[in-house]
């Protein structure tokens, strides 16, 4: 079937066969086709390659017609380019407004500061900088963590802990506490341009957002305005400690009204279409 295929794509990290796949769908190339890769974690497949010279998939990249990836921005543009790829293009996460939306504010989750975050290593000494170092520097605020794999984690007593936090409960978590936490993995904010779901999901819940800083949060939302841009734990102690109502609910407002009008799954695909467009027209 793929063989009378108009379009092929090969998405990264599949968790099996990747790597022959990587190289074998590039058999299936002719001249009234397009063989695509798109890169679902651009730093995990540049820091693989950069790290092992004979890695196959560095003869691969070129004979692709062209690489789409999951954000990154400049960076991993240009470290597709010196690695030889026809053209690279970032294609960002985006907001769906008809399952993240304002709802009615639930009890259970009020709090000063939320943060929704499953445990990984790369994301495990941020959340300590940013999140549990601040609870304990604020005995007096209220801090809410919902995510899994954090049940043996030490936390001060103004933490509450709640596990898995189901999809469903994400809008009333977004939109009950003064303010949520977006902490990017360590890989992604090293890269830049690359804001997880949460970020989108947050600001179409009209949430106001503290996020840790990256590079290029500025092409998404306004900083001050838009988004509240911590740049280590103590700044995240300062937005805590002097949000008001007033301000937290502007924030959110005005990252509510970009995110509808920029950063819908809606734009993002008319963006991917354009791109197809283009090759198509070469």
């Amino acid at each position: 079937a793929a063989r009378g295929a108009d379009m092929i794509v090969k998405a990264s990290g599949v968790g099996i066969f990747d790597e022959l796949l990587e190289s074998a769908v590039l058999t299936l190339k002719k001249p009234d086709n397009l063989v695509i890769f798109w890169d679902v974690d651009a730093p995990a497949t540049l820091d693989r390659i950069e790290s092992d010279p004979a890695d196959a998939f560095h003869k691969c990249i070129p004979q692709y017609d062209f690489v789409l990836t999951y954000g990154g921005g400049f960076p991993v543009v240009r470290a597709y380019e010196s690695h030889g790829a026809k053209l690279c293009v970032p294609i960002y996460n985006a907001l769906d407004p008809d399952t993240h939306h304002p709802v009615t504010p639930d009890a259970k989750f009020e709090a000063d500061l939320g943060l929704l975050a499953n445990r990984l290593p790369d994301r495990e000494r941020r959340v300590e900088e940013f999140f549990l170092r601040p609870a304990a520097q604020l005995p007096e605020r209220q801090f809410l963590f919902g995510g899994n794999g954090w049940a043996d984690k030490p936390m001060s007593s103004n933490v509450r802990y709640l596990g898995h936090v189901y999809t469903a409960d994400h809008n009333a978590f977004n939109c009950t506490p003064r303010a949520v936490l977006n902490i990017c993995r360590a890989s992604m904010a090293r890269y830049g341009f690359s804001p997880p779901t949460r970020v989108f999901e947050a600001a179409g819940a009209a949430a106001c957002l503290i996020t840790d800083a990256w590079e290029g949060v500025e092409q998404f939302f306004e900083p001050e305005t838009e988004v509240l841009v911590a740049h280590d734990g103590e700044e995240v102690v300062r937005y805590v400690r002097d949000l008001t109502a007033e301000r937290a609910r502007g924030v959110g407002e005005a990252a509510y009204r970009r995110v509808r009008s920029e950063h819908t799954y809606a734009h993002r695909a008319r963006q991917v279409e354009e791109v197809l467009e283009g090759a198509v027209a070469k």
